[in-house]
């Protein structure tokens, strides 16, 4: 009996404890719960304004003030929190001209984290439920604050063929994110670009929607594959969704031209590859689709995205674009009504907080339900708790300050850059340059100018940070006399130095011209809210490419033209680089100069990164992740066009100057031996012999394309399927294969519903798209529909 009793009091002690932990500490705050368990616990705790709070993203860099060597919240911070509540911050950490945060005036990364530990501290101390806000950072080539690694953009980095190292790159943006206290990195950028006039180009992974799959989920993967509790995870934002690259007339968020079949074939698969590597938020797109804006498709978010696809993320729209359901788009009559729009239509996170201002009106007014709210609301509380963020919101400043830019970080730039430079021509090997040259000419509007190597989206950098060509060639050729003249500007006609540069190419052994554009933003450019850049007449500014400076035309402005032109005419041998973020018209240079290569925006080693490529250190092995065309008037010039194919115009040939694959090496390789074999029902390896047959160490990347010879719904011309980079040693034979799986074989048929049809496909092996080596065929002998979620 005194057994029992001591039992039931020691029972009662128990449930007495018990009770008065969960009075102490509610379910959510219990980390041996599963985030799902502690979300539901905290929305039931939830008032109306909480809710609504956790689905607004306001802009974060004025939430902080510094003084001297210290940062703590601001009070325009401390008056936001005590007056509502809010779920994330964007660009706490950004600085750029359009911010007015200047090397001065912003945030290192010790700062940063520290600045961020203030505001967490203050949410978490002074609101009633103590919920961690998350902070949002753009990263589309290296996180966009003071003081971090700076990498290739986009078009560069989809020119290395090379996701593995693309992953590598992504985890350090991801690590240095997360070490200065932010969470979500806005990138990569999965739009399918097949527009050069539009501005942001640079941005994107090309043309194709495999390669843009592959390098978007490798950015993915480095960044943490969604796994959170990993300590530099992030939460990986996709963009666009969807068709944002090809605005009518390239104009920066015009409406998209497009059907139903190209959206399944070609646009969303890269989106879906993303999203199955770990992706966990998606941003929405400022066009309209077929007369809907992409911010307001229910289709998009809520059939296709959460339930095809199964979409455990959130989704947040672009930057006011909620707001331009009324104001640009004219499809809802005021703001309140695009919040219910977008709400309804499976828009989770209001990036600008504007849009959402009216969403505690609306649900009160029935227009929106407490079950739509809570949905959108969970998806981003599941994924804090997921994060850690209510046992472990604050960041290391210490550690902030030593481990972002590391010289380790530094190396895969300048690895990425090399990779990323596309070698166009190299008429009578003039490339690699000797090591026993004494003069040489560095000439040119990007030949010096640091800015211009590092494209959108990029922090303001101190002095000395940011090698370029100029810097990166008198490095590697510390014997010889480097001589730097601008000669002109990118766009500014007024000024020039022409009569200098040819007194310098003249004096020359080899002139290195480096042409192109730039996406420099400076602090005489006007900014519209969303943070685009303006054009206007007066600027004599750099700027021709970034958000907003979209063009009408492809050819180099101002005078460099006229530049090439005089060094040519010295008669000294003439490389042309094209520092750029968009394939610029390269008609001139591909004819009369005697080596031409593409850099796109190579990012802060840039400079040493070509250098490495000039003289041989590195043998040239990057490949278009785009087409250049001959004209404008060309476009669209995309390689995968739907049969038949085009036939040449009245002046011109229909073909691009350079085709999506293209790249050239100090290496030859030799291609032979093709054998197709049918390993199974829906699987065929496809296996060849490559030798370099060179005496000099290269890397080719090789590419599997695949033509449906007879389809029930028009196909490409060709596809590109599947890519190897391969490394060969002088001499070196190897043999290469490739499994064509089911996948390979989809296509989407008339109903709309992905499916594999007998008949026969081409197989065709190529350096790249227009030059195909080895060709065989292999044949699918029946139908099958295929159970993959589209």
């Amino acid at each position: 009996m005194r057994i029992q009793h001591f039992i039931s009091g020691i029972a009662v002690i128990a449930l007495s404890q018990a009770v008065a932990l969960a009075q102490i500490s509610p379910a959510y705050k219990n980390p041996k719960l599963s985030a799902a368990e502690r979300t539901a616990d905290l929305l039931k705790r939830m008032t109306l304004d909480e809710k609504v709070g956790q689905l607004v993203c306001p802009m974060g860099w004025e939430m902080w003030e510094k003084k001297g060597n210290s940062v703590t919240y601001s009070t325009a911070f401390k008056k936001l929190i005590d007056s509502q509540y809010v779920g994330a911050f964007w660009g706490v950490y950004r600085a750029d001209p359009w911010t007015k945060k200047t090397l001065e005036t912003g945030l290192n990364p010790e700062l940063a984290a520290a600045a961020g530990n203030a505001l967490q501290k203050y949410v978490m101390e002074k609101t009633r439920l103590g919920i961690p806000v998350f902070l949002a950072e753009e990263s589309p080539h290296g996180h966009m604050a003071i003081g971090t690694t700076v990498f290739p953009t986009g078009i560069g980095m989809a020119s290395t063929w090379n996701p593995a190292l693309v992953e590598k790159a992504a985890g350090v943006m991801a690590k240095e994110i997360r070490l200065q206290g932010a969470h979500i990195s806005y990138g990569p950028v999965m739009d399918l670009s097949r527009d050069p006039r539009w501005s942001r180009v640079e941005e994107s992974f090309g043309e194709d929607p495999v390669l843009t799959a592959a390098i978007g989920a490798a950015a993915v993967r480095g960044g943490g594959g969604g796994v959170l509790n990993k300590p530099y995870s992030v939460i990986s934002t996709l963009k666009h969704f969807i068709a944002y690259g090809i605005p009518e007339g390239g104009h920066n968020g015009n409406t998209t031209l497009i059907g139903q079949r190209e959206l399944h074939e070609n646009f969303l698969p890269p989106f879906k590859k993303a999203v199955e590597a770990g992706a966990l938020s998606i941003m929405t797109a400022y066009n309209s689709i077929d007369g809907i804006p992409c911010t307001a498709n229910e289709y998009l978010y809520k059939h296709v995205l959460k339930n095809q696809w199964g979409f455990k993320g959130f989704v947040v729209s672009d930057l006011f674009s909620i707001d331009g359901l009324s104001g640009s788009h004219r499809v809802a009559k005021d703001r309140k009504e695009s919040g219910e729009m977008a709400l309804k239509a499976g828009v989770d996170m209001d990036l600008g907080a504007s849009g959402f201002a009216a969403l505690k009106q609306s649900v009160q007014e029935g227009k929106i339900s407490i079950r739509q709210l809570d949905d959108a609301v969970a998806r981003i509380l599941r994924l804090k708790f997921e994060m850690g963020l209510f046992e472990q919101p604050y960041a290391d400043p210490a550690k902030a300050k030593a481990e972002v830019r590391t010289a380790e970080s530094k190396a895969i730039a300048r690895e990425l850059a090399q990779q990323s430079i596309v070698l166009l021509e190299n008429k009578q090997q003039l490339l690699p340059l000797p090591a026993t040259l004494k003069r040489i000419a560095v000439l040119g509007p990007n030949a010096h100018t640091p800015y211009n190597q590092l494209g959108d989206y990029t922090a303001p950098q101190e002095d000395g940070l940011i090698s370029t060509p100029y810097m990166g060639i008198k490095q590697a050729f510390p014997q010889a006399e480097v001589s730097y003249v601008k000669g002109v500007a990118i766009r500014d006609s007024t000024t020039t130095e022409l009569a200098a540069a040819v007194r310098a190419a003249k004096n020359a052994e080899v002139a290195i011209v480096v042409v192109g554009g730039s996406s420099a933003r400076d602090f005489k450019t006007t900014y519209i809210e969303t943070g685009a850049a303006v054009t206007d007449t007066k600027s004599v500014q750099d700027m021709e490419s970034g958000e907003g400076f979209d063009r009408a035309t492809l050819q180099l402005l101002g005078k460099q033209l006229d530049l090439l032109k005089a060094i040519k005419a010295t008669g000294t041998p003439l490389v042309v680089v094209y520092i750029q973020g968009r394939p610029l018209e390269m008609n001139w240079a591909a004819a009369e100069a005697d080596a031409l290569l593409c850099a796109w925006y190579p990012g802060q080693e840039g400079g040493n990164a070509l250098a490495d490529i000039l003289t041989g250190a590195v043998n040239p092995s990057g490949k278009l992740p785009i087409s250049v065309p001959r004209e404008v008037g060309q476009i669209p010039v995309y390689y995968n066009k739907k049969n038949p194919r085009g036939h040449d115009y009245v002046e011109l040939s229909a073909t691009p100057l350079y085709s999506f694959g293209y790249g050239l090496s100090y290496s030859n390789f030799q291609y032979s031996d093709l054998v197709v074999k049918p390993i199974g029902e829906l699987l065929f390896e496809i296996s060849f012999s490559l030798q370099n047959t060179s005496n000099i160490a290269g890397e080719e990347v090789v590419q599997l394309y695949l033509r449906d010879e007879l389809a029930s719904v028009v196909q490409p011309i060709k596809q590109l399927k599947q890519f190897q980079r391969v490394k060969l040693a002088g001499g070196e034979q190897r043999r290469i294969s490739f499994r064509v799986t089911e996948a390979d074989l989809l296509i989407i048929g008339r109903d709309l519903k992905p499916v594999v049809e007998p008949g026969d496909f081409a197989v065709q092996i190529g350096a790249s798209s227009a030059d195909i080596r080895l060709k065989g065929r292999f044949h699918v002998r029946r139908q099958t529909g295929v159970g993959v979620k589209y």
